[in-house]
């Protein structure tokens, strides 16, 4: 493009595999040191998005053209309005589940559309209008595995979210290698003695991370008999009031698991997570 080439006469930007390996030495030679130090902004990226282990990020493959885009930005990726633009893109790839599959397409346009934008607001990104979240899509999230589940996982834990029993949020508690697991805020148990299928207890509005311990405690019971046990014991004693703000961390209306109501809080639970953090 500096020689004046236009067109047809300028090849693309590619993230296919040949393309990689028709690399010549000297341009690996050139990049090799850059990109890592892409790769290791990339990190601090994710960082500041509460993502702390490998295992929590939805989509691997969303990192290269990040680190790509951080090799051309180094340090400036940290300028509010292009921090802003980057973090809405990664969030846009997340919840529109838009990485998954074959995404070197996509990996190469995010590159150059990326930078494009980060010098004219009008450039926005293609993954950024692909991006749809619909509100029923919550009703069909099961799976851990899923990108928008962790997402939204790492979106409520950033938050602040507590846990019930020790006195400590669960990234903290995540830190300190204490043991996580993920709570039927309805239990399972009590779902299917009161005819609840499946399909609608098991979904991630009715799921929540808490401490290992304190899910064994939980078991199987109605969500207001075990909020009773949990403030009433002797290492806890809470009144509802602070019981309620823990709830309210984890974006559980406590209101209905007090009444044991399933039925008012499955909507009303889904209204919370699906409104903007």
């Amino acid at each position: 493009m500096a020689a004046g080439k236009q067109g047809k006469q300028v090849a693309p930007v590619s993230a296919k595999r040949s393309s990689v390996l028709e690399l010549p030495l000297e341009a690996y030679k050139h990049w090799a040191g850059k990109v890592e130090d892409g790769f290791r902004l990339a990190a601090k990226f994710l960082r500041k998005q509460s993502f702390y282990d490998v295992r929590e990020l939805p989509y691997r493959t969303q990192i290269v053209p990040l680190a790509a885009v951080l090799t051309e930005l180094g340090n400036r990726w940290l300028e509010p309005r292009i921090y802003d633009k980057l973090t809405q893109w990664f969030w846009c790839g997340i919840l529109g589940e838009l990485y998954g599959g074959a995404v070197e397409t996509r990996v190469a346009n995010d590159l150059e559309e990326l930078l494009a934008w980060v010098e004219d607001d009008t450039q926005v990104p293609r993954t950024i209008g692909d991006a749809s979240f619909q509100p029923d899509r919550l009703d069909r999230l099961t799976s851990r595995l899923s990108a928008a589940y962790k997402g939204i996982n790492v979106l409520v834990l950033r938050e602040g979210a507590r846990d019930f029993f020790w006195k400590a949020s669960i990234n903290e508690l995540d830190a300190q290698e204490v043991a996580l697991d993920i709570h039927h805020i309805f239990p399972r148990a009590w779902c299917e003695a009161n005819s609840i299928h499946r399909r609608r207890y098991d979904t991630i509005v009715n799921k929540t991370p808490i401490s290992y311990k304190t899910n064994r405690m939980i078991g199987g019971v109605a969500p207001s008999t075990y909020l009773q046990k949990l403030q009433g014991h002797p290492q806890v004693l809470i009144d509802d009031i602070e019981m309620d703000k823990i709830l309210e961390s984890h974006r559980i209306p406590p209101q209905f698991l007090r009444a044991d109501d399933f039925e008012t809080f499955l909507p009303s639970a889904q209204a919370v997570v699906d409104r903007p953090h």
